[in-house]
């Protein structure tokens, strides 16, 4: 089996993101929500609109991940946008990382950390940010085993139902040590 290709997404993408998007996100989190407003928090967040903003924005990049010419995976990441009060302009933001339940644990997931950190990182390091729901722990093992460390809590949103997210942050890294690490953390993944 040919290994996962992973992929800068550009303007043709917008329509396999907002689906892989919604998908992704129901497969993971669906069972959490009323269905009411899980629809609601779907048609904002992943709406095909904004995901061809995100696309036009040279502030931000999305990756596809796909696997015989099916889409698997996606990220997105761009300038800081969660709120603390330490988040200035040049921080960076991994706003959103999934991969479908059936290739999650093979080391695809750290792989495309990586693109994305190596993309926030390319022009020059700059501290990093990220949003995680409080009682996702394997997700936050992953980020505190890659630097990351809780700065703060705030309201996360979904129609009507309010989760608590976790603020984590990461101060800058070179480009080389996120590739190195990255790199090790794959080896011992696979």
């Amino acid at each position: 089996m040919p290994q996962p290709l992973i992929r800068r997404a550009g303007s043709a993408d917008a329509d396999v993101l907002t689906a892989v998007g919604a998908e992704t996100f129901v497969e993971t989190f669906g069972h959490l929500y009323p269905e009411t407003d899980l629809r609601r928090y779907l048609a904002e967040a992943y709406a095909l609109d904004r995901t061809r903003a995100d696309l036009a924005d040279p502030a931000k990049a999305s990756w596809i991940v796909e696997a015989d010419g099916e889409v698997i995976g996606y990220a997105l990441a761009g300038p800081c946008a969660l709120p603390h009060p330490e988040v200035t302009p040049d921080c960076g933001e991994l706003k959103r990382i999934y991969l479908r339940r059936a290739w999650q644990g093979g080391g695809l997931g750290a792989r495309l950390f990586g693109e994305t950190m190596a993309w926030l990182q390319a022009r020059g390091p700059r501290t990093v940010w990220l949003g995680v729901w409080s009682e996702n722990h394997g997700a936050q093992r992953f980020y505190a085993r890659h630097g990351f460390e809780k700065a703060g809590e705030y309201d996360f949103h979904v129609g009507d139902t309010v989760d608590r997210e976790y603020i984590l942050t990461r101060p800058p890294v070179s480009f080389s040590t996120v590739t190195t690490k990255t790199a090790l953390d794959e080896h011992n993944l696979a």
